[in-house]
């Protein structure tokens, strides 16, 4: 039995998915929560070989989820959940750690695929992902300036680009303030900007935020 933990901060969402996984013999929704900190408390307190935590929650971000779950329970499978599609967030995430990366617009048989694909300890890519990994190995294709981040600037451009402040992203990552100044100055450089500003427009633009 895959036992699961369902994290999205949109009920909807989160009743959609339980019919679906519902539906499967072999996985049990062990755990649910609409925030950031839930999953944590979560992963810590249950065994839960699988968790489903959307990428943009009121608190946490999924790839902050992540990077403390991996942390905590470093077996424990993390596939990250998005309305954006692979090209806007699928390298990112994969690069992250995750296990994968999920569109909400899947099909069921495709979610529920990942699911056990993880679980069993691989990672899950779907057919789009795939070409985009592939392509980026030979050089096909060139990159869009988010993607050139590291999972540590990823993580930071994340939040700047949402009007999360210096110190704020501070304490969310447990990090000074220094260091995180340090990593915006850095990801600017690579991306070529001058502003948070900026930043924020490249998003908008990118379909990052809406």
């Amino acid at each position: 039995m895959i036992r699961l933990g369902l994290f999205d901060d949109h009920e909807i969402v989160r009743a959609g998915f339980r019919y679906i996984l519902g539906q499967s013999s072999d996985i049990q929704i062990a755990a649910e929560g609409q925030t950031g900190r839930e999953a944590l408390a979560a992963v810590r307190t249950q065994d839960l070989h699988v968790c489903l935590v959307d990428l943009s929650m009121p608190d946490l971000s999924g790839i902050d989820v992540l990077k403390q779950a991996k942390a905590i329970r470093p077996e424990t499978a993390v596939l990250i959940l998005s309305a954006y599609s692979e090209e806007q967030y699928g390298l990112n995430v994969l690069k992250a750690g995750a296990s994968g990366f999920l569109s909400k617009d899947l099909a069921s048989d495709q979610l529920v695929n990942a699911v056990r694909t993880v679980a069993a300890g691989r990672r899950y890519v779907s057919p789009r992902l795939a070409e985009m990994l592939a392509a980026g190995l030979t050089d096909d294709i060139e990159q869009p300036p988010h993607q050139k981040l590291s999972e540590r600037e990823f993580q930071i451009f994340s939040k700047l680009v949402v009007g999360r402040s210096v110190s704020d992203i501070a304490n969310d990552l447990c990090l000074s303030a220094k260091t995180v100044s340090t990593y915006r100055s850095r990801l600017l450089e690579k991306m070529g900007f001058k502003s948070n500003a900026e930043l924020a427009q490249y998003a908008v633009k990118n379909n990052l935020i809406s």
